[in-house]
């Protein structure tokens, strides 16, 4: 990637004016846990403008859940803020793009009728309900199946005898929900796809012996089902996977602005944008993205040895092997105690701006204990299944002879969201899974040298924060809709390498080994108090 990232002036203006009036930028957007947001890159990958929205999951009869209305209104009004900055920056108005990718965070359950209507509400990624099917499909296939995958979530419904279950038509994700409402075009990216249903590596199609043994095992209860022909086309990443009709340029820009005929790209889980914007789809490379949850995704040089239910087995966007340890719970509870550190203040007359909350609470981390003081911070909004809990109760917990201080409480906070994290990668390290860097992304890293520290120490592996590392996603999405429309036949980790991330600026910490002593006591603490938090859920 040349240049900058979002600052753009100077001759650098002139160029992305050209370039936007031209209609050579691309558009990428990503539905994230809590914010959905549009990234327009230049011919160069550089990000000219940006546009987002807030959202939340709602807990809705002990289901987390987005409902449509807030998919459209947040990418219209996402949307509609890049269009804002692209006209405050350049004085011109979007109308047309080289190319367009949507991302969205994986997993969970879409399941529609014939007619394309939503039988029952959207169940992310975060829910938990899924146990059985599951842990009996992880015995069928010989394959870690995880709760929060689409297959699990429908073999559960027709385990339970949902009265939707017979008017199934198709199943498919957030992104690809949106990409067929876009395009007309009922397709998914080989690693959202991964997060439905297993894949074959040999043929980056959903394994055909697995799809096998799931129609046999339904059968007494679903006579003839095909689950395949419920399930979205598959596609690598470059490939051809429809184009913007005038129904989805409606969809996405009431005002009529922006014209249809925009290629679209395969539509991409939140995993696989990730592992783009950090230049991580080569063997024993891997990234680390931090939000509402956290997921590692190493890619692999071989299969795994054994099954493991910490360890999913997806792809990178071009059908390659990647082991991801995915968390429910990532850095929800650090942002509510940083939201109620900026209450006190504006309580004492100083009121002060969240990203400089962030700051002062991150900076205070690098003070404190290299253990934590003794303290703990379980950061369970939801239920783990890397560590079996069904649901979550957030804690802080000490013992009279902790040392309770900012600092240490700030560092437990950062800790905590990597705790669960670190007990999967310690996992991956048992399968001898070499590692050379790790890559991450997310707002976490925005404040220099504090999360990236604490991530090497609790990982054991050196880590790089790009320049991206802020945009994630979005701006991950947008590459691949320029790799699609550029159509230059290189395989995609060549063509990050050489056209994206050439002359990308990396800052690398290496593992200090005092952070690693201190992490590694605070871990077994952790792991020892899970016994209270398995107490709390009970209690509570």
């Amino acid at each position: 990637m040349t240049g900058g990232a979002t600052d753009v002036t100077g001759g650098a203006t002139g160029a992305a004016r050209e370039a936007i009036t031209a209609g050579r930028a691309t558009l990428g957007i990503e539905l994230g846990s809590t914010r959905i947001k549009a990234c327009l890159i230049g011919p160069d990958h550089v990000p000219v403008a940006t546009g987002s929205h807030a959202w939340e999951n709602d807990l809705l009869d002990g289901v987390w859940t987005y409902s449509l209305d807030d998919v459209w209104a947040g990418l219209q009004a996402s949307v509609a803020a890049l269009a804002a900055d692209v006209e405050q920056r350049y004085g011109v108005r979007l109308t047309t793009l080289a190319g367009l990718g949507v991302s969205a965070m994986m997993h969970g359950y879409m399941a529609f009728d014939a007619d394309g209507e939503l039988l029952v509400p959207f169940r992310t990624w975060r829910n938990t309900s899924t146990g059985r099917a599951a842990a009996e499909l992880t015995d069928l296939f010989g394959f870690n199946v995880p709760l929060r995958w689409s297959v699990a979530h429908y073999y559960q419904a027709v385990l339970d005898h949902e009265e939707h279950v017979p008017q199934v038509a198709s199943l498919t994700t957030l992104a690809g929900y949106v990409h067929r409402r876009l395009t007309g075009r009922d397709v998914l990216g080989v690693g959202d796809a991964s997060g439905m249903f297993p894949i074959d590596p040999a043929t980056h199609d959903y394994d055909a012996t697995m799809l096998a043994r799931f129609d046999e095992l339904v059968s007494p209860r679903r006579p003839g089902l095909r689950l395949r022909d419920l399930l979205p086309e598959v596609l690598v990443a470059g490939q051809e996977a429809g184009t913007l009709t005038e129904e989805g340029a409606a969809l996405l820009d009431p005002t009529g602005a922006l014209r249809a005929g925009v290629p679209v790209c395969p539509p991409e889980g939140d995993a696989g944008t990730g592992m783009v914007a950090t230049n991580s789809v080569a063997p024993r490379t891997g990234n680390v993205s931090a939000g509402t949850s956290i997921f590692a995704m190493v890619v692999l040089e071989k299969p795994l040895r054994r099954v493991h239910h910490e360890l999913d087995v997806v792809t990178t966007p071009a059908g390659d092997l990647v082991a991801m340890v995915h968390c429910n719970n990532g850095a929800s509870e650090l942002n509510a105690w940083a939201g109620l550190l900026g209450e006190l203040l504006a309580a004492t007359g100083r009121p002060t701006e969240p990203d400089d909350v962030f700051r002062a609470l991150f900076r205070a981390a690098l003070d404190g204990d290299a253990d934590g003081g003794g303290l703990l911070a379980y950061n369970y909004l939801a239920g783990e299944p890397i560590t079996g809990l069904d649901e979550g109760r957030p804690l802080v917990v000490r013992t009279p002879g902790s040392r309770l201080t900012l600092a240490n409480f700030a560092r437990t906070q950062i800790y905590g969201v990597f705790g669960t994290l670190a007990l999967g990668m310690r996992v991956l390290a048992a399968e001898d899974v070499a590692l050379d860097a790790m890559f991450a992304h997310g707002g976490m890293f925005r404040t220099e040298g504090v999360a990236q520290r604490l991530l090497a120490a609790a990982i054991g592996a050196p880590v790089a924060v790009g320049e991206t590392a802020g945009d994630g996603g979005a701006w991950g999405i947008a590459v691949l809709a320029a790799y699609a429309a550029a159509g230059s036949g290189q395989d995609l980790g060549t063509y990050l390498a050489e056209r994206v991330f050439a002359d990308a600026r990396l800052d690398v910490v290496e593992p200090a080994a005092a952070d690693e002593e201190g992490f590694a006591a605070y871990l077994e603490r952790y792991a020892a108090g899970l016994a209270v938090e398995r107490a709390a859920t009970q209690a509570l």
